[in-house]
């Protein structure tokens, strides 16, 4: 006979996860002792958030389960933002939260939380274990909703439940069917007809794009039309896409915005892009996605329709005309030449002293390996990822676009490293970031972990920074008074380095790739660095321009000169 703790992790283990990452204590000791005896590895943490961090990120990457523990109170609640994420990026990750024993709740007992409330907002599926003879049942239920859901699964169990005796002997087990839908023959006619009656079509397209390139491309083709995709869909619709004319949004591209706005049919496939500003106010918008829920939460909609993206194309394609005229792609496609080019140019180094992101970020796309995968920081080191890192089809890409958290980049790049030891992994990171979570470096060397840390060092939280001034404000609290990272890696048994020259960075980078083991580069980069959205308003210039009237009147001058020659002198 089994005791529940042996039947979580057999269960677990069956279920397909490898990892459980946490940090040891009281209510799952009984726990993290089966895990010792079993296939489960567990990875000790420093912070529980770095641990739902690195679940996440492994459980992206791979798309099986990743599994995180946590002690009563506390240790399960430091889970939570890193939860948030993992579930807000679609990751299948399995928590365990331990709860006080069941005969101290309900009194006020130290360490007591109702965690249901909590972590029912961000899962698929949040229960609580209250017999051993659930044990197998229920965790077995959890991984299948994580799994087929794909999203985060939570276990809440009392701690003296983890050392009972289980007897069920039922073959509890996890399923996870493979399933295809798309809209029924009359919508496909329907929306196929609304296609062939339109004139200038743009597909919008979205994460829903994961597992259909070819056939998102092939309809492309076959209807003349330009590609614009979401900041999340870049690794899947980029690469090997004679149609993409690049990103939406804040974050896009002028080409990928206006085509976007200036078509008279948007064609949005498995897109749920957040920001309504940026879909066109008088063409029929047609969207396709696999949630049902998901139609029409962003923008008015013509049609709605629940599919597959890969099988709905497929379904659709022989009931539409083929195009020939291409003049509203071609122009699009000049234009993104255009973008393509200018953003190159925002990288070059006319003053070795002074080190511009976007070089950062263009050198180590250039130094990367062409199967790297990369993670980046909510804030600045997003932007330089999305903007400056070509997707190649092999390249893997993970940022916070969806719950937008800070000090995500090299904790998630832990567990994808971890769950890929043979490919190159590179966690670009803020200095707001790296000194929020730095404290699992230490995590780096006891596990042996070869991260490669890249830091953009600019003393500041910079894309609040920015944010602050386009609003017309004087930025406030957001200037950092930073170590030097180089050395404190080094301290923790990480091969470190800081770079404050221009001259320096190629050669400082390829040596950092090629370092045994993880590794940290700091770069002391620009802080005075704009990030220009795709169509610039009157209001961001005349808010920015009260900006610079509030910095002279207020002896900061020299700002506004360094502004003005860093984003628009060039």
């Amino acid at each position: 006979m089994q005791t529940v703790s042996e039947v979580i992790v057999d269960t677990l283990v069956k279920a397909g996860a490898k990892r459980c990452y946490g940090i040891v204590g009281d209510t799952i000791n009984h726990f993290t002792s089966a895990v010792r005896t079993s296939d489960l590895e567990w990875v000790h943490v420093r912070h529980e958030e770095v641990g739902a961090f690195a679940a996440g990120g492994e459980s992206y990457l791979t798309g099986e389960l990743s599994v995180c523990a946590g002690t009563a109170g506390p240790g399960s609640l430091h889970f939570i933002n890193g939860i948030f994420e993992s579930h807000r990026n679609g990751a299948p990750v399995l928590l365990i939260a331990s709860r006080i024993d069941r005969a101290e709740q309900g009194f006020g007992y130290p360490q007591d939380v109702d965690q249901q409330r909590l972590y029912e907002q961000c899962s698929v599926f949040c229960e609580t274990l209250t017999h051993p003879e659930q044990a197998r049942r229920m965790i077995s239920q959890a991984a299948q909703a994580a799994l087929n859901r794909r999203g985060v699964a939570v276990v809440q169990i009392s701690g003296d439940i983890f050392k009972e005796k289980s007897n069920d002997v039922l073959p509890w087990s996890v399923h996870r069917p493979v399933w295809i839908a798309r809209p029924s023959d009359s919508e496909l006619d329907t929306l196929a007809k609304k296609i062939n009656q339109a004139k200038n079509i743009t597909i919008y397209g979205g994460i829903g794009c994961r597992f259909a390139h070819d056939e998102t491309v092939k309809l492309a083709q076959h209807l003349a039309a330009p590609i614009a995709h979401t900041t999340r869909s870049k690794e899947f619709l980029e690469y090997d896409n004679p149609c993409n004319v690049g990103m939406n949004g804040i974050l896009g591209n002028p080409a990928g915005y206006r085509a976007i706005m200036t078509c008279d049919l948007l064609l949005c496939l498995g897109t749920d892009f957040a920001y309504t500003q940026f879909y066109p106010e008088k063409a029929t918008i047609i969207q396709i996605d696999s949630e049902a829920p998901h139609l029409g939460r962003r923008t008015p909609l013509d049609m709605g329709l629940v599919g597959h993206v890969g099988a709905t194309i497929e379904a659709l394609l022989p009931r539409l005309k083929a195009r020939t005229n291409s003049t509203f792609l071609d122009d699009l496609r000049t234009r993104y030449a255009k973008d393509l080019k200018e953003m190159e140019g925002r990288g070059k180094e006319p003053d070795p002293s002074l080190i511009h992101p976007q070089f950062v970020a263009q050198t180590l796309d250039k130094l990367a390996n062409d199967d790297a995968v990369f993670t980046a920081d909510g804030g600045s080191p997003m932007v330089w990822l999305l903007r400056h890192l070509r997707a190649n089809g092999k390249r893997s890409f993970l940022t916070s676009l969806s719950h937008g958290t800070m000090a995500n980049a090299y904790p998630q790049g832990l567990g994808m490293a971890k769950a890929y030891p043979g490919r190159q992994v590179i966690a670009m990171c803020g200095d707001g970031g790296m000194t929020m979570l730095m404290g699992d470096l230490l995590t780096l060397v006891q596990e042996k972990i070869p991260l490669k840390v890249l830091v953009f060092n600019n003393h500041s939280l910079g894309f609040v920074e920015m944010e602050q001034r386009i609003e017309g404000l004087l930025d406030s609290y957001t200037g950092l008074h930073n170590p030097d990272f180089g050395r404190v890696a080094e301290a923790c048994g990480i091969t470190g380095t800081s770079v404050e020259s221009a001259d320096q960075l190629e050669e400082s980078m390829q040596t950092w790739l090629a370092a045994e083991g993880p590794a940290l580069l700091s770069v002391q980069v620009n802080r005075v660095e704009l990030v220009m959205p795709p169509e610039v308003t009157a209001q961001q210039i005349s808010s920015t321009a009260l900006f610079g009237l509030k910095a002279i009147l207020s002896g900061r001058g020299d700002e506004v000169v360094d502004l003005l020659r860093d984003n628009f002198l060039r």
